[in-house]
């Protein structure tokens, strides 16, 4: 059954609403919970359900992106028929660039069709779940469907930023809409509604026919806008009821586009009972993982500096000195000296930050250099002027930022002093 079946995944998307964390990478690339990337999690999705013929569109700053797939998703056996495949832009189809999701699928058409699939699994990249996509398409083939789209149940007071099906009591869909400011309720449950979660499954005739139809007319070339309406009521279109593995109470299904999003579902996995769960043994989630020692904590002076983080994910080649670390992140290779103090920071790959500073609600960009007594998050008017500051109240710190930096108090210079003298022969000579 999954043989036959392939997958594209639509990860060209800008993300202009998370920037400047996508101004140098696609939104998929970005970060999130530690050594991850956001397509991580569909791609862990794919292989967990057996699926390994998968096409990744990339568009927007895909460099970063292409990298991270090459180094981390090498893994499948060509010689087995499988693949794990990015395909850029190429204008095979005309001189433009990928106009909207269906003509990203609709340009790649070429690949597609020399794989010849039974069905085509059309996925999301920038989305953050845990999904059995076999399931899916076992009930995509036993309703006969032609299409079938995946939903999440989601209050009516929150759905007017999704694609809205409308279904009948067999589940087969006999509407949709586009961020309506009426959704249309479920049947028997009226204060919710179906929404669509940008994932669809296809019969590959019925796909091929509907891509090439809509690129002959005037459309936004979309999934959501053009390619389900029109195929509603010609070919049968059912909803599947999204089924969690993440073996939770609450179905967990984000689609982080914003800061203050990405900060708020970060910040969830470092609580005692997160939503989403990463240490899940049965259903891995694979990423690449760098060449780096394990994290490091150093210094536990009575009286003085403590290297320690409490509620915090530390990724490997991490080195905590001498400083406090509490409900963060802490990305691969971050180096955090002494004296400091972050609380809720999400700190990207190779970052470092001097001693003295204070760090707070704060996100900070790869390789970023937080100065010798720095202080962020503790006055926004001020941070507002330096970097970009979110509605609720999140700093996000970048290469091109020069963060405040403040006067170290006497009584902090004098510990330090004393710190240092009794440093150890090993990290002498070291700023620690």
């Amino acid at each position: 059954m999954l043989d036959e079946a392939m997958v594209i995944i639509l990860a060209g998307g800008a993300g202009e609403r998370l920037h400047p964390l996508t101004q140098e990478r696609a939104k998929p690339a970005i970060y999130f919970g530690g050594p991850y990337r956001i397509i991580d999690f569909v791609l862990s999705n794919c292989l967990n359900s057996g699926l390994r013929r998968i096409f990744i569109a990339t568009q927007y700053k895909s460099l970063s992106l292409n990298r991270h797939i090459r180094m981390g998703w090498s893994i499948v056996s060509e010689e087995l028929g499988e693949f794990i495949e990015i395909l850029p832009p190429q204008k095979r189809v005309g001189e433009n660039w990928y106009l909207g999701t269906a003509d990203a699928v609709y340009q790649n058409l070429y690949s597609i069709v020399r794989e010849n699939p039974r069905q085509v699994i059309v996925l999301a990249g920038d989305h953050v779940y845990k999904m059995d996509y076999a399931k899916m398409l076992r009930f995509h083939r036993d309703r006969q469907a032609a299409v079938t789209i995946s939903t999440i149940e989601m209050p009516l007071e929150e759905s007017q930023r999704f694609g809205i099906a409308q279904v009948d009591e067999d589940d087969r869909v006999i509407g949709f809409q586009e961020k309506p400011k009426n959704p249309m309720p479920i049947p028997g449950a009226p204060h919710l509604a179906l929404a669509s979660m940008g994932i669809y499954i296809f019969e590959g005739d019925v796909l091929i026919r509907a891509l090439e139809a809509d690129a002959g007319r005037d459309t936004t070339h979309d999934f959501g806008n053009d390619i389900i309406p029109a195929l509603i009521g010609a070919v049968p279109v059912f909803s599947y009821r999204f089924y969690d593995e993440n073996k939770k109470t609450a179905k967990y299904w984000r689609d982080i586009g914003t800061l203050d999003a990405y900060f708020e579902a970060s910040m969830d996995l470092v609580r005692v009972s997160p939503d989403f769960n990463l240490y899940d043994p049965e259903w891995p989630l694979r990423t690449y993982q760098p060449q780096a020692p394990p994290a490091k904590f150093v210094f536990a002076e009575k009286g003085g500096r403590c290297g320690h983080a409490l509620d915090s994910i530390i990724s490997p080649g991490c080195i905590v000195s001498g400083s406090r670390i509490s409900g963060s992140i802490l990305c691969p290779n971050v180096r955090v000296h002494s004296f400091s103090d972050i609380d809720q920071g999400i700190l990207m790959p190779g970052v470092r930050v001097g001693r003295h500073a204070r760090l707070r609600r704060v996100i900070v960009d790869r390789d970023v250099f937080i100065p010798r007594g720095a202080l962020v998050g503790y006055n926004l008017e001020d941070d507002r002027r330096r970097h970009t500051v979110t509605d609720q109240g999140i700093v996000v710190v970048t290469r091109d930022d020069k963060p405040a930096v403040r006067e170290i108090e006497p009584e902090a210079l004098q510990l330090e002093a004393e710190a240092d003298q009794r440093a150890t022969v090993e990290t002498a000579g070291q700023e620690m």
